[in-house]
């Protein structure tokens, strides 16, 4: 298993290291944060969704890879799914993912976003991804 800072250095120049998303733990449960910055708003002031969605599929992705099953060598996304109920403009966004289905052939992640400061929950996360064999 990877630690928290190889998957950190994984993700330099490429879109999780360009959004400043930083690595607190990976595994069946992975957890990722992102101190918000004015790049990461919408014009109208608010956390962008697509900030949102990246650091909650980031979250899983990196929990898939280190659940692979036997054999397996990689993984794609299939289906993503999310529900916006809050926001943040500053501080920072926490994504907490979770393994729910661990299959031969696809895995199932819940993730929950939340404010660092409050832990109130601003958006719901599910992904499948399927798996890929050589």
């Amino acid at each position: 298993m990877a630690s928290a800072a190889e998957w950190q250095e994984r993700g330099k120049g490429r879109l999780p290291g360009l959004l400043g998303i930083e690595v607190v733990e990976v595994g069946e449960v992975t957890t990722l944060r992102v101190e918000i910055r004015p790049h990461h708003l919408a014009p109208n002031g608010f956390l962008h969704a697509g900030t949102v969605i990246s650091l909650a599929d980031t979250a899983c992705g990196y929990g898939c890879m280190e659940s692979l099953p036997p054999g397996a060598n990689g993984f794609t996304t299939i289906e993503t799914k999310s529900n916006h109920i809050g926001t943040v403009r500053e501080g920072a966004a926490v994504a907490r993912a979770t393994l729910l289905h661990a299959g031969r052939t696809t895995q199932v992640w819940d993730a929950t976003v939340s404010t660092e400061q409050s832990s109130n929950a601003i958006a719901l996360f599910r992904c499948t991804q399927l798996i890929l064999y050589p």
